[in-house]
């Protein structure tokens, strides 16, 4: 309560905590999002080469914009090479 108080009495601080604490929500929310992420790798230990899992008909960005994903021939004959 005496955090309340202290708002009603210093009411020019109220937009400055309201912006902080939307900002600070919006940075927790997408540092969970970036750590629950089936792409991110924590454990570097048990998969130390990622990159050869990604899948390139899954979407990797935030954001596409009319793109069509398809698998890249030279790339998928490269890799059934080195299998």
């Amino acid at each position: 309560m005496n955090f309340l108080q202290f708002l009603m009495k210093k009411k020019e601080l109220i937009p400055l905590i309201t912006f902080i604490s939307i900002a600070e929500m919006g940075a927790v929310s997408m540092s969970m999002y970036s750590f629950f992420k089936s792409d991110v790798i924590v454990n570097r230990w048990q998969n130390p080469e990622p990159w050869e899992n990604v899948n390139p008909s899954k979407l990797q960005k935030l954001v596409t914009i009319n793109q069509i994903w398809e698998p890249i021939e030279e790339l998928q004959t490269v890799k059934k090479l080195t299998k």
